[in-house]
């Protein structure tokens, strides 16, 4: 039977995904939009990456104060005046013209990127423990919101006759909108707050000394970072690689963008049942699979035998690499979760200022990779340089995770076995 709590608490939950979508879009914008302005401002391959990043940049450093809020005066306020901050610079981006000029904007534009810690810990509250996965699971599945944008600004700039000034217009007006609609579908329980208040700014930030909270911080910086940085990369990749114009490509990028936020709700419900654990490592191993055949450059090389030269063509079809970056989507989307789910299982009155602190995290990898990418592909001139990274990284990964949890495994195998113990009897 659906009683009035539940009720809110769904209402809560539907309401705050459907908001960081929007933000979560907005924040992404520079994955379609930094390439008109790419070409308008004759930029290099390390100046896109910048562009691109800079929203990451911030909306990763307000994440640890923007969490550590949200448990001290409520989700439902902070979530609502972080969007509405937003709306105004957002709305200025249509009338930049230089590059300085869209550097310093995309930095107040990205404020909605820190959403995230706050509507975790603000719907994770809503529900019990053993649904705080799935709950989480769901309102992080507005990462897909970097999809909306693969979809909806190509068919912007297309119908205002290839202005891009219509996207930063558009999503200014619909931030503004999803705001007020975010305040009349929540609530606010004062118990929340009563629980989550404990100590001050300068006590919380002392989780700092956590290693817990660190291991957790390198996770996230792979599969939520990994993530982001991506999003920002795929359209331009597939531009660069394949020759695809920007519709095609942005429509192709989203087939990795898509799973690897609608999934997470996913990512959630596997992790309530055999633990954040496993699930992490199983995730990283697919990554390490994935990007080690993507990693390898188009290659043309002659063997001699004995009738003669023998030459190969070697090189990813646009068909085969898109199924591998919807196998990577899937596999960053349930680990985004997995490491959530270590969160809530640690932490309970302060999941707001740790999931803002390994929100940073993650944000700082999502900043600083597409940096990273143009510095490699400027240095190298070989596209598929990006996933190189990305593979060293998860080996990176693999090994310190090994290392950190060694019988961790074991742990939860037990843990599982005590409680279904119980169930039966």
């Amino acid at each position: 039977m659906t009683t009035p709590s539940s009720r809110k608490a769904l209402s809560v939950l539907i309401a705050s995904t459907f908001a960081f979508t929007i933000c979560f879009a907005v924040w992404m914008m520079f994955a379609v939009l930094g390439i008109p302005i790419k070409t308008q401002l004759g930029l290099s391959e390390t100046q896109f990456g910048l562009l691109a990043a800079m929203p990451v940049l911030s909306g990763s450093l307000v994440r640890v104060p923007l969490g550590i809020w949200t448990d001290r005066y409520g989700g439902r306020i902070v979530f609502f005046l972080t969007m509405i901050v937003a709306v105004v610079p957002i709305w200025l981006m249509s009338y930049a013209t230089q590059y300085w000029q869209f550097l310093v904007l995309s930095l107040f534009v990205g404020l909605v990127g820190g959403s995230f810690s706050v509507g975790t810990p603000y719907v994770a509250r809503w529900f019990k423990r053993d649904r705080q996965g799935f709950a989480m699971g769901v309102f992080g599945a507005g990462n897909s919101g970097t999809a909306v944008t693969k979809f909806v600004a190509p068919a912007l700039i297309v119908a205002a006759g290839g202005a891009w000034t219509i996207v930063p217009q558009v999503y200014a007006v619909g931030l503004l909108i999803t705001a007020c609609l975010f305040w009349v579908f929540t609530a606010t329980d004062p118990s929340h707050l009563q629980a989550a208040s404990s100590g001050g700014f300068r006590a919380q930030l002392h989780l700092l000394r956590d290693p817990r909270v660190w291991r957790y911080s390198q996770y996230y910086s792979v599969v939520f970072g990994g993530y982001v940085g991506l999003s920002l990369w795929m359209v331009h990749y597939y531009v660069d690689e394949y020759g695809f114009s920007m519709s095609t490509a942005a429509f192709l990028a989203a087939c990795f963008s898509l799973p690897g936020g609608v999934l997470r709700a996913l990512g959630g419900w596997i992790s309530d049942r055999v633990g954040a654990y496993r699930t992490t490592w199983w995730v990283m191993w697919v990554a390490w699979v994935a990007f080690f055949i993507l990693s390898y450059p188009k290659t043309d090389f002659t063997i001699q035998t004995a009738s003669g030269p023998l030459s190969f063509h070697l090189a990813l079809s646009p068909t085969m690499f898109t199924i591998l970056m919807f196998v990577v989507g899937i596999a960053m989307a349930i680990g985004k979760a997995s490491v959530f789910k270590f969160i809530s299982n640690d932490y309970d009155g302060n999941i707001g200022a740790v999931s803002g602190i390994v929100g940073l995290a993650g944000g700082l990898g999502g900043f600083i990779l597409p940096i990273l990418f143009g510095a490699l592909l400027d240095f190298t001139g070989v596209n598929s340089s990006c996933f190189m990274l990305m593979y060293g990284t998860v080996c990176v990964s693999l090994v310190w995770m090994h290392y950190s949890f060694r019988g961790e495994g074991l742990r939860e195998s037990r843990s599982r076995a005590a409680k279904l113990a119980a169930d039966a009897a």
